[in-house]
């Protein structure tokens, strides 16, 4: 559980610099990425708070589906939203994180 909260941490950076772009306001589909992204944040807030690992764990599988469909979205929008290296890192730290997500859920 704290494994996956440490990368889901990235997940969240990459929403709040979505949310705060300008671009967001220009492109509804960043705004799907970006509400399905915190939408899996807040999805785990409760068993966070009570650290409950296996409703944490639980939840998390149930959204990764999700997740992975905005990471996925969203490196392919990218170079279309902004090639600004913020963009282009931000697709990459999101990849990454959710890359190591499904790892650790993979072997739970």
């Amino acid at each position: 559980m704290h494994r996956l909260d440490a990368l889901l941490s990235h997940v969240w950076m990459v929403r709040t610099f979505i949310k705060h772009s300008e671009e967001l306001e220009d492109d509804p589909e960043l705004n799907d990425v970006q509400r399905t992204l915190y939408d899996t944040m807040l999805a785990l807030g409760t068993a966070w708070k009570e650290q409950d690992e296996a409703a944490y764990v639980r939840q998390a599988k149930k959204k990764l589906s999700k997740l992975r469909r905005a990471t996925d979205d969203f490196t392919q929008l990218q170079p279309a939203v902004s090639t600004h290296m913020n963009f282009q890192m931000a697709a990459r730290s999101l990849e990454q994180a959710v890359s190591e997500i499904e790892d650790v859920l993979a072997n739970r």
